[in-house]
């Protein structure tokens, strides 16, 4: 909305701080500032507020407002007076504005940091969360302008505005003056309004997902008047699947005496439906579906799946128009999955929702789907289908204008029905937001990611979101930071998917196989060392092995201490009559599945040949009644304190650190604490769902190839380990020692960047470097430039010998194979030696740029970087010097803020970690100091996000202490922080 002429132009119209916001109960809003044309709807809106209302808001009665009331409250500068709207439909249903006073509560200007605030809510729309989403937005336009409190004069008896101050987890004080609550809040954000925030995003944005998928009534718009079509195809899977709700036929084009259609009512418009429908199904062509959406809105529709085509994966004049779509849709409070979608399904027994273009509606299970590709989506439904598996939901999302991932994570997160959430995403639209999310969703249930266009560094059509430039390696390593399981292709996540549904987390790596075949079984072995598991040797069973014989030996290996699972290979066995036995699959499956009841807790998976009836015999398990249920709890041992040894090594030995999917909490011959966790759940806390596990026997999984079986195991083991020490997080130190120097480090970064920092940043000069980095405790070892051979001898008369003489020029940086430094000289004689051979060898000292540095200690040399992405934020990044990390990616990265545990992990998740810690007889070095590094580096840059850019490299880590050789810092303005901001709906 365009700001008046009345308006000053010094403060134009913050457009900036328009948003669309999920309320409480999942219907949307818009929040945005008053202006000069808004008098007639704020008169409106005012004669909709109760009497009562208005009392609380003036403490008097006030049965409307004066024109000078009106013009007050529409006309603001957007400095020291401001007022938002939250409205729908166009329509005011609630307000707030400050004004700025001073220390005597007067009118006032900056520098004053107070303003007074109120707020008022149309009654029809109180209990949605309304002045929650307007105290936060108006929170921070008031910390923009330089406001840092606000005070509030609330009357006793206003008991609900009073609870949005008390629970905004603001720093506040409370007095009663003169018959009213005088309340001041300081507006500087807390870890309490974090969470609060926080949890009012997750609550809201589920229960905008549930009102999708649990909708009272449903709508198809565009269902065609002969069979066939995509409307009528849907109609037709919902009243297949049974749905539970009431189903309406809309066609505009439907004959007046039209009054059913396949045995649903049958109407031109919505209109003339006598009820509110509660979910809409769009199918109309891409230029009616404005007119469907209007008329959806103006009757009451909560959300829209969109299946029309032709938005933005058709260029930017169709990503316009999905743009326009979804800002349509919003302003009447409305969710939209789409377009271009394929459909959602809701399988639980009291829906029974299809839909979606899906001919054959799923069997109920525990697993909820997302696709951001309706042809993926189709191959997903289709294969989990053919191996038996169930799903509790399935969102299909298309171009993904408005609903996408993070709305289903939020959702998948509280929903009792769902055991585990499969994503297929193809592009991440905040992935900070992504990480948190499912970090907060893998530590009750696992989340199974394949992430599409990987490598393109573009997003597919129609996905108008920022695009990350960090590589894919990276991606993947923060997604496992989060307790992510991340796989390449959908095959591999319904893998994994269906061991992770029906059996329960393994409590270690060590693995038993048996079967009646000893090649398959060797298969089996080999895949198991190659995914970094521990196998026991193959029981082989014989290919005369009957089932009975398959049931004891699986009975016995799930009650042996020393196995955390079991993995069944099974070929066709010889009967009496010597002839293979290929069918019978059910009698198998029974002896399988009666010891896996009767035993331990334990996975087990099976991998079969062309036993005819095995796979679909296991799968028939599979229950769609509520199982009985158990509460859960998380067995392992506490983890190895950080910093002290390798994962899986001797505290007394230092040996190498081992695979990283070796589980260090079962490692010797006895019982180890068994994890008897389903994956649906960790140990109930008041922020997370009620946690339960079934008792009874699920389905069992059967793969067709070893190393299928065995990759899912293998993210079941590392998935577990994740979630064990997710339990008792690591810590973020305070260094509470005076090596850190936060307030002089910003001062000195608003002295670097200077009143106009070039949005592009600057880099920072070598001794702005040391005593940027210095004081965060980070130092650098000083090094003089050496210009001539004399300047060469001066420089290390200064430093003390023995020295190193470097070439600095950009070519041979860090580049010792090329022959540009010189190392150990012990005296002048040597060092005026070696500066000629570099000059003679690599060119003249103009071109070299060398210089003179003191030799560290002997250790291993290794890179510390930490940079900003602007999608996913700040990330920390560690690997040994050269080829490693340069020519094999050999890096291992995390997010900022980086925890202890993150930095021992961090050193210790790279192949080449061993080297670390005494690889062939060498000496360990400190490996404590380098975690200290990493910690001390991530400090810097999450206090301080104008340090964009920092490489430390070399970094020599001795056996004793690190030194940081050579750093680069680039600082710029900050790049904005959305996620610490207000709620809002991205707008893609």
């Amino acid at each position: 909305m365009e700001p008046t002429p009345e308006q000053s132009p010094h403060h134009a119209y913050p457009d900036h701080w328009e948003a669309d916001v999920v309320l409480r109960d999942g219907g949307t809003a818009r929040i945005r500032p008053i202006t000069t044309d808004d008098a007639e709807r704020l008169v409106s809106f005012y004669e909709q507020v109760s009497d009562e209302s208005k009392y609380y808001r003036f403490f008097a009665p006030y049965p409307r407002l004066s024109d000078r009331d009106v013009h007050r409250f529409t006309h603001h500068d957007y400095v020291d007076r401001v007022g938002l709207a939250v409205t729908i439909g166009g329509e005011f249903i609630g307000t707030v504005r400050y004004d700025r006073i001073n220390e005597q509560g007067r009118p006032a200007s900056a520098p004053a940091d107070e303003a007074e605030v109120a707020f008022l809510v149309q009654d029809a729309h109180q209990g949605r969360g309304v002045a929650s989403a307007l105290l936060e937005h108006i929170a921070a336009v008031a910390r923009e302008r330089g406001i840092r409190r606000f005070a509030a004069e609330v009357l006793p008896a206003n008991t609900k505005m009073i609870k949005v101050f008390r629970d905004a987890g603001y720093t506040q004080q409370r007095s009663f003056e003169d018959g009213s609550v005088h309340l001041t809040l300081d507006l500087e954000p807390t870890e309490k309004s974090l969470a609060v925030q926080r949890g009012r995003e997750q609550r809201a944005e589920a229960r905008s997902v549930q009102r999708l998928l649990a909708p009272g009534s449903v709508a198809v718009i565009g269902t065609g008047r002969t069979p066939g079509g995509v409307g009528r195809t849907v109609l037709r899977n919902l009243l297949a699947a049974g749905f539970t709700g009431r189903t309406y036929a809309v066609n505009r084009a439907f004959d007046e005496g039209l009054t059913t259609l396949d045995g649903v009512p049958a109407h031109r418009s919505l209109g003339e439906i006598d009820e509110r429908v509660d979910l809409a199904v769009i199918a109309v062509p891409a230029h009616r579906v404005p007119e469907a959406v209007a008329d959806c809105g103006e009757h009451g529709v909560q959300g829209l799946v969109v299946l029309s085509a032709g938005y933005a994966e058709r260029g930017s004049a169709g990503r316009e128009l999905q743009r326009e779509l979804v800002r349509q849709a919003r302003s009447y409070g409305m969710r939209i999955i789409g377009p271009n979608a394929f459909g959602i399904i809701n399988t639980a027994e009291s829906v029974r929702l299809n839909a979606s273009l899906a001919p054959e509606s799923p069997a109920r299970g525990r697993i909820g789907l997302f696709t951001q590709s309706g042809a993926i989506g189709i191959a997903l439904l289709s294969g989990l289908h053919r191996r038996g598996a169930g799903l509790s939901s399935f969102i299909s999302a298309g171009n993904r204008a408005d609903v996408s991932g993070n709305d289903f994570l939020q959702y998948s997160f509280e929903d009792p029905d769902t055991d585990v959430a499969l994503l297929y995403l193809e592009s991440l639209g905040n992935p900070r937001k992504f990480t948190r999310l499912a970090r907060r969703t893998a530590a009750v249930k696992p989340v199974v990611v394949v992430k599409g266009a990987r490598h393109s560094g573009t997003n597919p059509p129609g996905h108008a979101v920022p695009v990350s430039r960090i590589p894919d390696a990276t991606v993947s390593a923060l997604m496992r930071q989060a307790g992510v399981i991340r796989v390449d292709t959908v095959t591999e996540m319904v893998d994994a998917g269906l061991l992770l549904a029906d059996q329960p987390l393994p409590a270690g790596p060590r693995v038993a196989i048996l079967g009646n075949s000893e090649s398959l079984g060797l298969l089996t072995y080999d895949a198991c060392l190659a995914e970094g598991l521990r196998p026991r040797p193959p029981i082989d069973l014989t290919t005369a092995a009957s089932p009975q014989d398959f049931r004891d030996a699986l009975a016995e290996a799930l009650a042996d201490g020393t196995c955390d699972a079991v993995i069944v290979t099974a070929i066709p066995w010889v009967g009496e009559n010597g002839n293979a036995e290929t069918g019978d699959g059910e009698v198998l499956a029974a002896a399988l599945r009666g010891a896996a009841a009767g035993g331990p807790a334990k996975p087990v998976a099976v991998v079969h040949v062309e036993i005819g009836g095995l796979a679909e015999a296991l799968a028939a398990a599979s229950s769609t009644a509520a199982p009985r249920t158990r509460p859960t709890t998380l067995a392992g041992r506490p983890a190895t304190t950080p910093g002290t040894t390798a994962p899986g090594a001797s505290a007394t030995t230092g040996t190498p650190p081992a695979s990283p999917t070796t589980d260090t909490t079962a490692t010797t011959s006895t019982a180890p604490t068994t994890d008897t966790t389903r994956p649906t759940a960790a140990t109930p806390t008041p922020d997370t769902p009620s946690a339960t596990t079934p008792t009874t026997p699920g389905r069992i999984p059967a793969y067709p190839a070893a190393e299928r079986a065995v990759r899912a195991m293998a993210e079941a083991v590392k998935y577990a380990q994740w979630r064990r020490q997710a339990a008792a997080p690591g810590k973020v130190p305070e260094f509470l020692d005076d090596t850190i120097d936060e307030p002089g480090t910003a001062a000195l970064i608003d002295t670097l960047l200077g009143p106009a920092p070039d949005p592009r940043g600057r880099p920072l000069a070598h001794d702005e470097v040391r005593e940027l980095l210095g004081r965060y405790g980070i130092p650098v070892r000083p090094t003089l430039p050496a210009p001539d051979a004399e300047a060469a001898v001066a420089a290390a008369a200064r430093l003390g010998y023995p020295v190193a003489l470097k070439t600095t020029a950009p070519h041979l940086r860090h580049r010792a194979d090329l022959g540009g430094v010189r190392l150990d000289l012990p005296d002048e004689e040597a060092l005026r030696r070696a500066y000629g051979e570099l000059t003679d060898l690599l060119g003249k000292p103009a071109e070299l740029l060398p210089v003179v540095q003191a030799m560290a200690p002997r250790g291993v040399d290794t890179v510390v970087r930490a940079s900003i992405d602007a999608a996913a934020g700040a990330i920390l990044s560690f690997g040994l010097a050269g080829a490693p990390s340069e020519l094999l990616g050999d890096t291992a990265h995390r997010l900022v803020p980086a925890t202890d545990r993150d930095a021992a992990e961090l050193i210790r998740s790279i192949k080449a970690a061993p080297v670390l810690f005494g690889w062939r007889g060498s000496a360990p070095v400190d490996t404590a100091a380098l975690e200290e590094l990493l910690l001390r580096l991530s400090r810097l840059v999450d206090d301080h996000p104008e340090v964009v850019s920092v490489a430390l490299e070399p970094v020599v880590v001795a056996p004793q202490g690190i030194t940081v050789l050579g750093a680069s810092v680039r600082l710029a303005p900050p790049p904005p922080r959305g996620d610490l901001g207000p709620r809002r709906l991205p707008n893609y």
